[in-house]
């Protein structure tokens, strides 16, 4: 004899599916809803200002500590990010990859510290934090909403807090639209991403958990500093550099770039400390790597590239041409004897204006 259900458990069911019904009927009218609204007019420059110098601040200001998640194109990378201030506005952060090799970054206001595990080595350098997520602002100025509108969208979820939601729009082809996240309360930036044509996200870098307003805990990089110190270090210079004394001229091809750094650095090259220098100036000599580049950074206050310039060498093999990946573009060109080489997360149509507008003029000697 066949054993048959129970009546009470035939009712469950037909009650749970006609939930399920229920509920997959609410989704789609949210959708339909959601489709059927029509776009917010551009916020306020004043509302908008305040948003953009808010989100940028927080960045600075707040101590929070969480996992990234970045993404181009098909890579995928997570890191664990710690970032604590104190009341004169020092800034303490500690990145830490968690996939493929070992590596952390330590920095403390913009002398960064990173550490190569296997190497035992320290490379020291100064670099500006301002356009680095979740910073968000290249410059100080709110030149930005001269080339794009700022709308509001729906407020999502985040890393489970609040978001308010907000899309950049270019006036023009030269840049990508932008959609960012920002808590609620804090301003702080959860998620951005870079979108190109027909809304294909290019580009995108989040939080996937977070706790913000933590105990400072900044003794403990500062500790890891100092643990790094017997370690080899080499430190990596800039000097401040003219184009322009050297025969180089580029003038900006593309409305609202601007020129925010000139400088002279080194690539595959690295200069030891004192007392360790014998060692590094072997492994540049023996690698043959050892060269300078000129670095010029553009930017429109939001995003931007670099213009590099070097010499053509028997030792560095390149040649003409273009590739992307993600939102990044790179273009390279020969012009007299250098390499030029642009690199932004910006069209591959503003990549090309700028390596095309790259001139050479000898000095007369």
């Amino acid at each position: 004899m066949q054993k048959g259900w129970a009546p009470a458990y035939v009712a469950g069911a037909q009650g749970i599916r006609a939930l399920r019904r229920s509920f997959f009927l609410a989704l789609c009218l949210t959708a339909a809803v959601a489709t059927a609204q029509t776009p917010e007019p551009a916020l306020q420059r004043r509302d908008a200002a305040a948003w953009l110098n808010k989100i940028h601040r927080a960045a600075q200001r707040e101590n929070y500590v969480g996992t990234l998640i970045y993404q181009r194109g098909s890579a995928m990378h997570a890191s664990r990010i710690q970032h604590f201030t104190d009341l004169r506005h020092n800034e303490y952060e500690r990145l830490e990859t968690l996939d493929g090799k070992p590596r952390e970054v330590l920095r403390q206001n913009d002398i960064v510290h990173s550490l190569i595990p296997e190497a035992k080595l320290v490379v020291v350098e100064r670099q500006d934090a301002k356009d680095r997520f979740p910073a968000l602002l290249a410059t100080d100025k709110n030149d930005v909403l001269d080339l794009y509108d700022m709308r509001r969208l729906p407020a999502e979820r985040v890393a489970g807090v609040e978001c308010e939601v907000f899309a950049l729009e270019p006036h023009d082809a030269a840049r990508y639209a932008v959609r960012l996240w920002a808590e609620r309360n804090s301003g702080l930036l959860m998620r951005a991403q870079t979108i190109g044509d027909g809304g294909k996200v290019l580009e995108q870098v989040a939080f996937s958990q977070i706790e913000i307003g933590v105990p400072s805990e900044k003794q403990k990089i500062l500790g890891a500093i100092r643990n790094a110190a017997n370690w080899q270090h080499y430190e990596i210079t800039y000097h401040p550099a003219n184009l322009t004394d050297e025969g180089w001229a580029i003038p900006v091809p593309v409305k609202g770039f601007q020129k925010i750094r000139e400088v002279r650095r080194p690539l595959g090259e690295m200069h030891a400390h004192k007392g360790r220098e014998g060692a590094a100036e072997r492994a540049a000599n023996e690698s043959g790597q050892a060269f300078e580049v000129l670095q010029v950074v553009y930017s429109d206050g939001l995003t931007g590239l670099s213009v590099f310039i070097e010499p053509v060498s028997e030792h560095r093999s390149r040649r003409e041409g273009v590739a992307s990946m993600g939102a990044t573009q790179v273009m390279v060109r020969r012009v007299a004897d250098h390499w030029i080489t642009v690199v932004g997360e910006v069209p591959a149509q503003t990549v090309r204006q700028f390596a095309s507008a790259v001139e050479y003029r000898p000095r007369p000697r």
